[in-house]
């Protein structure tokens, strides 16, 4: 029987791992596995060796303070995965975890295979790491075909499996009658999905509404977040007693909420390829603390923050960082868009061809279980 173990560092790593799981078990039973990951892996029967939340340490300066913790779960994940004995050792994401064990495990046995989903960042910053991923990476799978120079350059075996959010999912309507009432006009909010971001942009975003609010009356606005976080934001905005808010948490009807919309204003992010796929115009904002901010300042070798601008290396969606990521320069840059539809119609259209260029021939998920399903009959 083949073996996979699998290592994801954060919820996003494992829904995509899930997902390329799937389709592998669907026509490949004699596969056994084991991992590090979350919900979603576990809805397959996959259980974890431990609890996910115990790695997901989000930004520079909780790394820092949680660094021997980390260390100990890369070395207690290395022991399971050698015990294990897998033919493929397969990482999704979160480099900062994933790699470090990958690289572990390969200097220990060589002859387990190590396969990699999303690529790190490179093209951000830490080109140089990809000289070193040579050394223990089997093959990598990236999310977008610009990202194969780097890793051509080095001769590392790739493949470009196209981004999972640019696919297109039949899901069934339901009735939001309940949810949008008087004809308002819709603008979807994206705050995040981590509290830590959530705490910096809601109350940012909430004054925002109320500049709006102050001028109009005919728009709804509507969070879209997690589970975990709706009641946080729930309970918050019930403080600002602002009435024309809504919180939604459940993936079927943000995707309708989204498709209904006029606007979105997003915290910068993989969110913003959903928006621009459901072909809503929108505007970027972000914002971190100031040591963070400070660092990432320091060490990125890019002007833009969205994916959709860094492609085209120009602003097609107009982005609001650190100090102007305030309510006014929000309220300023929508209403300036919502006053000019022909503004907003070339951002759909230039958008829509960077969108085009980086869509996968079938699916992410079948793409990337194709090459795991490779290397286990090699």
């Amino acid at each position: 029987m083949k073996r996979i173990f699998i290592v994801t560092g954060e919820p996003s790593g494992d829904k995509l791992a899930s997902k390329v799981i799937s389709k592998l078990q669907k026509n490949n039973p004699n596969i056994e596995y084991s991992c590090v990951g979350g919900t979603h892996l576990n809805s397959i029967g996959i259980k974890s060796i431990f609890d996910l939340k115990e790695i997901t340490y989000i930004g520079f300066t909780s790394v820092l303070l949680n660094i021997f913790k980390i260390k100990n779960k890369i070395n207690k994940t290395v022991d399971e995965i050698i015990k294990f004995n897998p033919d493929i050792l397969f990482s999704v994401d979160s480099p900062d975890f994933t790699l470090r064990v990958a690289e572990k495990v390969k200097s220990i046995n060589p002859n387990i295979k190590t396969i990699h989903y999303v690529a790190p960042q490179v093209w951000v910053w830490r080109e140089g790491r990809v000289k070193k991923f040579k050394n223990f990476l089997d093959h990598i799978l990236l999310l977008f075909n610009f990202e194969k120079k780097y890793f051509d350059k080095e001769n590392i075996n790739n493949t470009f499996v196209g981004h999972p959010l640019l696919e297109k999912n039949v899901k069934s309507n339901t009735d939001l009658s309940n949810l949008i009432k008087n004809e308002k006009k819709i603008i979807s909010l994206f705050a995040g999905s981590r509290l830590s971001e959530i705490k910096l942009l809601l109350p940012i975003l909430l004054d925002f509404v109320k500049l709006m609010n102050d001028k109009f009356n005919n728009f709804l606005y509507v969070f879209h977040t997690t589970e975990e976080n709706k009641n946080y934001l729930n309970s918050y905005i019930n403080e600002s007693k602002i009435n024309n808010i809504e919180v939604i948490s459940e993936e079927n009807i943000k995707s309708q909420i989204l498709s209904k919309s006029i606007f979105a204003v997003s915290k910068s992010g993989t969110v913003s390829l959903e928006i621009c796929n459901a072909k809503i115009p929108s505007i970027i904002i972000y914002k971190m603390n100031f040591l963070n901010f400070l660092i990432v300042k320091f060490l990125i070798k890019i002007k833009y923050a969205n994916i959709i601008n860094i492609i085209n290396n120009k602003e097609v969606i107009p982005e609001l960082i650190q100090n102007e990521c305030n309510s006014k320069e929000i309220y300023k840059s929508v209403l300036y868009l919502l006053k000019n539809p022909a503004l907003m119609n070339k951002q759909v259209n230039d958008f829509t061809v960077t969108l085009n260029e980086i869509r996968s021939k079938t699916s992410s998920a079948d793409e990337a279980s194709s090459v795991l399903l490779r290397y286990l009959h090699s």
